[in-house]
């Protein structure tokens, strides 16, 4: 697949997601194959003003590649600089996010928002082809609401803008997360444009990305929450793509290993507490649904010391291993 000048190895990505995909998660994940990873959403006005917090967002290896940044914000002239630093900063891709639904995002006229103004949004996009040579997406939602569907009209925006490819969740801004995503829009979009155009929303399965692939005709798809705690499907769905067999689910075994490499690797990246407590919610996501995982959750959630959390998780996996 190619977005731009930016070819991939395959059409699997993974989504951007706010508190997960740090560069621990991403370097995890592209060991399943994924093609390409994203930051979490990075403030633009951050970025300007040079706070800490968003330059450790761009925080990357050589191993990290290819890597999109996404960014977010509502004045042209700061995302337009934004998106220099970024490109500066060695990103491989730049996206810019119109389909966040948090209220604080959407109070500043950012994410979701910019999906009820497309004479901004044009503006934007301009001064964004303008400002940086790299790759150029956009992530964007069905519209603000069931009543105001307008991804058809900021795709059309886009591609005139010259952005390289359209990235469609297809909820609402106002339906967040919930009911289902409608992946007929992301079949209206791919036929309006000669543009890349990438699928998001509602892939669980290797199944589901093999049926939105045929039936919207997108160029490629992109796994968010699916991937949280079971960063196998990503290898699943490359495997199945490609008309192999998909692999068996993991061994608890397998589950247990994955479960320590994360977190030495989030305490190797970034300290001993900080890695552990950030840590927690994937441990939450990779025991969810086996035997005694409340429990076990429970007991290990105040740990603070990777030593002891990697010996419950041991005792833990050997205890459903003897039942």
């Amino acid at each position: 697949m190619k977005i731009g000048k930016l070819s991939l190895r395959n059409n699997v990505l993974l989504a951007p997601m706010a508190g997960i995909t740090d560069l621990v998660f991403r370097l995890l994940v592209r060991e399943f194959g994924c093609a390409l990873g994203f930051t979490e959403m990075i403030s633009a006005n951050g970025l300007v003003r040079g706070t800490e917090k968003s330059y450790r967002y761009l925080e990357t290896t050589p191993n990290d590649k290819p890597l999109g940044v996404q960014i977010f914000g509502s004045d042209p002239d700061v995302l337009s600089e934004a998106a220099r630093i970024v490109t500066d900063r060695g990103a491989d891709l730049v996206d810019i996010n119109m389909g966040c639904p948090v209220k604080k995002v959407l109070k500043t006229g950012a994410g979701g928002a910019l999906m009820k103004e497309p004479a901004k949004v044009a503006v934007i996009l301009q001064r964004l082809r303008e400002a940086t040579p790299l790759p150029l997406t956009v992530k964007i939602r069905s519209g603000w609401n069931h009543d105001e569907i307008s991804a058809l009209n900021i795709a059309r925006i886009a591609q005139d803008c010259g952005v390289d490819a359209v990235i469609l969740h297809p909820r609402t801004v106002n339906q967040g997360f919930g009911g289902r995503a409608d992946w007929s829009l992301i079949a209206s979009v791919k036929k309006c444009l000669n543009i890349s155009v990438v699928g998001s929303g509602d892939i669980r399965s290797p199944e589901d990305a093999r049926r939105m692939l045929d039936e919207t005709g997108c160029d490629g798809v992109m796994v968010g929450r699916g991937v949280l705690g079971n960063p196998w499907i990503i290898k699943n769905i490359v495997y199945y793509l490609k008309g192999k067999n998909v692999l068996l689910p993991p061994t608890l075994r397998e589950r247990e290993g994955i479960i320590k490499q994360h977190l030495n690797m989030s305490v190797d990246f970034l300290g001993a507490g900080v890695g552990v407590r950030n840590f927690r919610k994937h441990m939450s996501w990779y025991t969810k649904g086996l035997k005694g995982g409340s429990r076990f959750r429970e007991m290990v959630g105040k740990a603070d010391e990777k030593e002891s959390v990697l010996d419950a998780v041991h005792r833990y996996f050997q205890s459903i291993n003897e039942k």
